[in-house]
């Protein structure tokens, strides 16, 4: 095993793969977090003491390394079979379906977080990923003030972002990092973000966060108060509802009323690829495609590996024959951009 002057750490490299493929697949949370807390254990450790406890079979005497990541890391130290890795990459291969030929179109994913709010990895991680996955451009939509529980940005915070962004962009050209928000529509259908701020974004994606089973009439107009900002280009996740884990039900309004005024104001119906949500429901895919609305096909990813979510999307898209030009993530950057500028008012 290379030793830590090498520059090649293949124990990081295998943690950071098992890291990835948990976090593809969804995997609970408390087992990403002991993967995530091996890393950091190996690079506080030092690689050669791991070799030795790699050979000496005493890496679980580590605090905070259990069975599952010492198997990982002894694999990686001495060269073994990998079998712990090898299981993961098959079991949590993801299925195309019939999007094949609509993802090889998406040029970018428009909905993503990071560790700005409740995300698992930093800015310039999930930039390289999507740069890996063929993208050209990831629009970073971490959440507004108002959701506490998932650090939302402050005006402040988000000004931080946005030079931090100006810096990254020079660095990963001419792949780009778009900036966003995903900005909470608030129970009066107000913005959670004054509109000086939003006006500075690429993208904004509006979603409801709170208030979830208001009734039908007050979320009707809730939403249509948020679609109609000419600030706003993409009505995130609708229903609100999840579908695996501990369910949720999807809130109810008059679809017809919302997805018209979409279509009226030129925002974006997003197709939500995060597997516990598959929003919206297919019902109101189609209703949304009889209006005319154009669509995002976004993963809404919290961590790196969740950025491979959009091929759930692409299926569903092409199953129900949404038109790729109606997909605003297969535009290039600066007709995305130009699009979300360019919104009517009310």
């Amino acid at each position: 095993m290379p030793t830590g002057g090498s520059g090649h750490d293949p124990v990081g490299e295998a943690l950071d793969r098992v890291v990835y493929l948990l976090d593809r697949s969804l995997a609970p949370r408390q087992k990403v977090r002991a993967f995530r807390r091996a890393i950091d254990i190996v690079a506080e450790t030092g690689l050669d003491e791991i070799a030795r406890r790699a050979r000496d079979g005493t890496l679980t005497d580590l605090d905070g390394i259990g069975p599952s990541t010492a198997s990982v890391i002894a694999d990686a130290a001495l060269d073994g079979p990998g079998e712990y890795l090898a299981q993961l990459e098959r079991t949590t291969r993801l299925d195309v379906g019939m999007g094949g030929e609509l993802r090889s179109l998406l040029r970018g994913d428009c909905h993503s977080h990071t560790t700005w709010s409740d995300g698992g990895a930093d800015i310039a991680t999930m930039a390289r990923t999507a740069m890996a996955l063929g993208h050209e451009y990831l629009v970073i939509t971490d959440h507004s003030p108002r959701l506490t529980i998932a650090h939302g940005l402050t005006p402040e915070r988000l000004a931080e972002q946005l030079a931090g962004i100006a810096v990254l962009n020079m660095e990963f050209a001419p792949f780009r990092i778009l900036t966003g928000m995903e900005v909470d529509i608030l129970e009066d259908g107000s913005l959670d973000l004054p509109e000086s701020m939003l006006a500075q974004l690429d993208v904004v994606v509006a979603s409801v966060h709170s208030k979830l089973a208001m009734p039908t009439a007050e979320m009707t107009k809730r939403m249509v108060m948020a679609v109609a900002s000419p600030h706003v280009d993409i009505l995130g996740h609708c229903t609100g509802r999840q579908i695996l884990g501990t369910p949720r039900a999807p809130s109810t309004f008059d679809a017809e009323v919302v997805f018209a005024a979409c279509a009226r104001f030129d925002t974006a119906v997003e197709i939500n690829c995060r597997p516990e949500r598959q929003d919206p429901p297919d019902d109101l895919l189609d209703l949304a495609i009889e209006w005319g609305c154009k669509f995002a096909i976004d993963t809404d990813a919290h961590a790196p590996g969740q950025l491979e979510w959009q091929v759930s999307g692409t299926d569903k898209a092409a199953r129900h024959g949404v038109a790729p030009t109606s997909i605003v993530n297969t535009w290039a950057a600066d007709q995305l951009i130009e699009w979300a500028a360019a919104h009517p008012r009310s």
